[in-house]
């Protein structure tokens, strides 16, 4: 989807496709039918952006043959599909029964890492369509801040400054922009945006910078009126963002509340759950547990404090009461994103990964109710954006 902002430039609007399972160039050629195409027909979309999830061992063999790129760009328009944005943070098998801390892995301290994601850079050149300005790809957040230390930050830094050049060769080989934005996430070496100031500010901002995640923001209780500012400062653009919602408990010593909670601990992902900040605190989180099991267990101190925890909740639907979902948010960052005189971001992408994993009685029951669910949270974000000002491109 396209839209029209006010200064006269294109937003993209896509949902990612790593809520999908598979691997393979097949698994994504395979994902066009069955899922991304009735998520188009049930929106009443002629055009639908999709942001691929491409795991490691497909992005390899795309980048390898570009005959097989442009036949996935080719498949994709047929269907009346698009892509200007890749996921390029799950490295691989990201919707295995667990995956928990192996999301992280490998790092930005190792090559496996920039190898991949020039891959995906790669592969963007070759899927983009002919008028778009330029391609984003989103990645993981330097490391898990554990292990961590100044020979791992030299190593990773050294990486990073590698994908700038790779980037840079890129563009002067196919005459395509690609940016990478790394994506903020608790637990993380860069958990905050005042983090991503401190730890990646000095990069190429022409090629790299950040990729703000609005559920990661919102369970950290981040602030939405400084970050421009911050990013600016540290000459760190906003390469795309990924508009989605966390899960909130307003009481979390409610013993309902904490029934309704824990009908979200699932073995797949984790679950980073973070507390409000108390009067005298100073703003955003003021502690946290690395997944919600463990704020259960009694490892989260509060005292009536509300909870956010790293759960992607459907845009548009809300979980069982007592608790919410962040989406007054994700309206606050969407006008702050893009309602200015200029777009602080031209890539902006649904990423409900989380299906799979919802309590059972919200889960989608069929291929066609998943479809039709994610289309109602891209028809969410398009009548949002509408009201911000933007007009939907026919």
């Amino acid at each position: 989807m396209r839209f029209r902002h006010a200064d006269g430039s294109t937003v993209h609007l896509a949902y990612c496709t790593n809520v999908h399972a598979g691997d393979t160039v097949e698994d994504v050629l395979a994902h066009l039918d069955r899922f991304c195409l009735p998520v188009r027909s049930h929106l009443g979309s002629d055009l639908l952006g999709v942001g691929l999830w491409l795991a490691a061992p497909a992005a390899r063999v795309l980048a390898a043959d570009p005959a097989r790129t442009a036949g996935l760009r080719a498949a994709l328009a047929e269907r009346g599909l698009e892509t200007v944005t890749l996921n390029a943070f799950p490295y691989r098998g990201f919707q295995e029964p667990v995956v928990k801390h192996r999301v992280y892995h490998p790092d930005w301290t190792g090559d496996e890492r920039l190898d991949y994601t020039l891959d995906c850079a790669r592969v963007l050149a070759g899927l983009l369509p002919d008028d778009a300005a330029r391609g984003s790809v989103s990645t993981l957040p330097l490391a898990w801040r554990t292990p961590w230390d100044d020979g791992r930050a030299h190593d990773a830094r050294e990486r990073l400054d590698r994908l700038a050049a790779g980037l840079a060769d890129l563009e002067e080989e196919t005459g395509r922009t690609v940016r990478v934005g790394l994506e903020p996430e608790p637990g993380c070496v860069v958990e905050t945006v005042a983090d991503a100031a401190d730890h990646l500010a000095g990069l190429d901002g022409d090629r790299l910078g950040v990729c703000l995640d609005v559920c990661h923001l919102a369970t950290g209780f981040e602030d939405v009126a400084s970050t421009p500012g911050r990013l600016a400062a540290a000459g760190l653009p906003v390469v795309k963002s990924q508009v989605s919602a966390a899960l909130h408990a307003a009481d979390p010593h409610d013993p309902t509340t904490r029934e309704a909670l824990a009908a979200f601990d699932e073995e797949r992902f984790l679950h980073q759950t973070r507390r409000g900040a108390r009067p005298g605190e100073s703003g955003g989180a003021a502690g946290g547990v690395d997944d919600l099991p463990e704020a259960l267990a009694g490892g989260l101190e509060d005292a009536g404090d509300p909870w956010r925890v790293h759960f992607h909740v459907p845009l548009g639907e809300q979980p069982q009461a007592p608790l919410t979902a962040t989406q007054d948010t994700t309206r606050d960052w969407l006008a702050t994103l893009v309602a200015g005189p200029v777009p602080l971001t031209d890539h902006l992408e649904v990423e409900t990964y989380t299906w799979g994993v919802l309590p059972e009685r919200l889960r989608p029951r069929t291929d066609d109710d998943l479809a039709r669910r994610i289309a109602g949270e891209l028809a969410w974000t398009r009548d949002r954006l509408v009201d911000l000002g933007l007009k939907e491109i026919p």
